[in-house]
């Protein structure tokens, strides 16, 4: 019989060698690894390292970015834009020439100046907008650099009044009108919603329906005529025969 102590030495041998051929390759994989350059950290990301802010990978180096001068690092420190009052030429940062009745932008965007409140880009200078009475001026450079006040609308390069009708009021945006409840526009007035007998003004206030038990007919509401053994559905404008009835024509009759 074999003995205990040499069957265990035995089970445990070949995963001894097994661990001993992992130890050796992770020794071996340590001792091969590149060391992470200078100005790098270790990643976040799964990657053994990156390079710190202001440095850009080349190969298994950071190099540092060059900023120009009159620039600074964007917020990802891999690239740079120029400071205000200066614009991107190339790899240099230049100085922006403002012209009169403007102000130095943002170097990394545009032409690197934006016209004051009440003047728009005319090529590399700004003209005044003529702002004509009742409107004020917009911080817009796009459209006419103004709008009208409340109560008058645009009309070429004037701002026109609003007429306002009876039983109508200004629209939100102020250049418009709209009827009250119970009136509809007709031309430039409001006229009221002749609502019938037996009906009322819909959710809209624009138009009328009629009440349960009636229908429309043209401007009026005549009664459901219901014949015996039906009952006004749920519609309130037509009808349907009770249990034990069908329909036939205008009449319900038993069914056999």
């Amino acid at each position: 019989m074999i003995s205990q102590k040499w069957a265990w030495h035995a089970w445990r041998q070949p995963f001894s060698s097994i661990a001993l051929l992992l130890m050796c390759g992770a020794a071996f994989s340590q001792s091969t690894a590149a060391p992470a350059p200078q100005n790098s950290r270790a990643s976040a990301y799964g990657s053994r390292w990156e390079c710190n802010r202001g440095f850009l990978k080349e190969g298994n180096a950071c190099v540092a970015v060059k900023v120009p001068a009159n620039a600074y690092l964007n917020s990802s420190g891999s690239s740079w834009y120029c400071d205000r009052g200066f614009l991107k030429s190339g790899e240099t940062c230049v100085p922006v020439t403002v012209p009169q009745n403007a102000y130095a932008d943002d170097g990394g965007l545009g032409a690197g100046w934006q016209c004051n409140r009440g003047f728009r880009q005319a090529g590399n200078s700004c003209a005044r907008i003529v702002i004509p009475e009742n409107a004020y001026a917009l911080d817009s450079t796009f459209g006419n650099g103004w709008e009208c006040s409340r109560g008058y609308r645009a009309s070429g390069a004037s701002c026109t009044p609003v007429n306002v009708p009876a039983n109508a009021f200004l629209v939100r945006t102020g250049d418009d009108w709209k009827c009250e409840r119970g009136y509809l526009k007709a031309g430039a007035a409001c006229a009221a919603v002749q609502v019938p007998a037996n009906g009322y003004l819909d959710s809209s206030g624009n138009d009328w329906k009629c009440n349960r038990g009636f229908q429309r007919a043209a401007a009026a509401c005549v009664a459901v005529a219901v014949p015996t053994n039906a009952y006004i559905d749920y519609s309130g404008s037509a009808w349907r025969c009770a249990d034990g009835f069908r329909k036939q024509g205008a009449a319900c009759i038993a069914e056999r």
